[in-house]
């Protein structure tokens, strides 16, 4: 079975949490804090393995969680760091965050890596608050939140040619005849479901990668016929290589259907238009094909090289070839994003509205709700089975500018605040 799009979830590990210690040695008297820092927790990494060529795998496991950091330990001894989970792709892996539908990764070159989810740092044991006026703090961090998100992974093949074309037009059959690879081919529509590569070389030994795609219909960029699940896999391709059914036999023009086959390409994605096309004019072994080639070239408006051949009888194809061949030397590669989409891993700068720390709303039983990724946060890495830590988050909400806030909203002494599932009481 050929998957190519899945979404899943993934998630950096947390950081360990640090640790309240004191010194206890013999003759060490007030010997001070000793808790160590929790370890960092792991990340997510996608990486591609070559071997791979469908995103099978994620169809059984969707969930993907990095393991925490460890914990921080007295005499100052830092938590150990975890390991990264390493998730193995196929080449052509798109990455695209399903929230804000920004690409991540394009991952195309074996052993190419990317940090998808990272994991949280480590919290700070108490040794990292001790100060002249709290020499012994009873303080410390949980460990940071790894960060957490659902992607959508997408298959794009990579091949250096993509055959396109209505159904039963003869790409399978030609593919089959020009390269060692061996499409189920039949003669009804939609016999080829997912995508079929080959490798192919010229008689001068130059070679490439071709891809079979299922045949597209009319509105296919719609989501009309079987085609249209498979049209990113043409992103990738540097030569489109256009089949159409010069016989005429199933009672279609073949002009009309060219002019079709580019429009849904076009409506897909528009940059396919620049992407050399090479027409193939199959099926010319039967009755009528001169006739109708003739009457296809009077019509052909664009500059596109016109080669006519049959793939059954293999007429024409040692110079369909070179010139694919030719083509592919002048033509360069098509990035599919540019280098401002793929932000991951790297510092940008915009100039807009800074995201607010905390939001806060109401619900119907006049509960008042905090939230906000800053605010939660916070929260999480606060440790409340210590009064200190809970002084501390106090303080910080508190510079946060959270009571002024739920003041001005009209929270009173007694009311209730609810973050997260916990709810606290506010005291005025």
């Amino acid at each position: 079975m050929f998957v190519d799009q899945v979404k899943v979830y993934v998630k950096g590990g947390d950081g360990g949490n640090g640790m309240v210690a004191f010194r206890r040695e013999k003759y060490v008297p007030k010997g001070g804090p000793a808790g160590g820092d929790g370890g960092k927790g792991g990340d997510v990494v996608f990486k591609v393995d070559e071997g791979l060529s469908t995103l099978m795998d994620f169809r059984y496991q969707r969930h993907f969680k990095a393991i925490r950091g460890e914990h921080g330990m007295s005499k100052n001894q830092h938590g150990r760091n975890s390991e990264d989970m390493v998730v193995k792709v196929p080449p052509g892996t798109v990455v695209i965050d399903d929230d804000t539908k920004q690409v991540l990764a394009d991952l195309i070159e074996h052993g190419q890596e990317a940090v998808i989810a990272k994991g949280g740092r480590g919290g700070r044991g108490n040794t990292r608050f001790a100060t002249p006026a709290n020499p012994a703090p009873q303080l410390s961090e949980n460990g940071e939140p790894g960060k957490e998100r659902y992607v959508v992974l997408e298959l794009k093949v990579l091949a250096d040619v993509g055959l396109v074309g209505f159904p039963s037009v003869g790409k399978s059959t030609l593919l089959s005849v020009v390269s060692s690879a061996k499409p189920k081919i039949a003669d009804y529509h939609f016999t080829t479901l997912a995508p079929n590569l080959g490798m192919v070389e010229t008689d001068d030994g130059r070679s490439f990668v071709m891809a079979d795609l299922p045949g597209l219909i009319e509105g296919a960029h719609e989501g009309v016929g079987l085609g249209h699940q498979f049209l990113r896999h043409i992103e990738r391709t540097r030569v489109i290589v256009h089949v159409i059914d010069m016989s005429g036999l199933e009672g279609r023009d073949p002009y009309e259907d060219y002019v079709t086959i580019n429009k849904e390409l076009e409506q897909y994605n528009l940059r396919l238009t620049e992407r050399p096309q090479i027409i193939v004019a199959n099926k010319m072994d039967m009755p009528e094909a001169e006739e109708n080639l003739k009457a296809f070239k009077e019509k052909l408006t664009e500059d596109h090289p016109v080669f006519p051949i049959s793939a059954v009888t293999k007429q024409g194809l040692r110079d369909l070839l070179f010139e694919i061949a030719n083509r592919l030397q002048t033509t360069p590669e098509f990035p599919l994003y540019d280098e401002e989409e793929l932000t991951e891993n790297r510092v940008m700068y915009k100039l807009e509205d800074e995201e607010a720390p905390f939001d806060i709303t109401r619900d119907p039983d006049g509960t008042f709700v905090l939230s906000g990724a800053k605010l939660e946060r916070l929260f999480k890495m606060t440790d409340f089975s210590r009064d200190e830590s809970v002084k501390r988050f106090a303080r910080q909400l508190r510079g946060m500018g959270v009571d002024d806030a739920l003041r001005a909203r009209g929270a009173k002494d007694g009311d209730t605040i609810r973050l997260l599932e916990f709810e606290f009481e506010f005291i005025d």
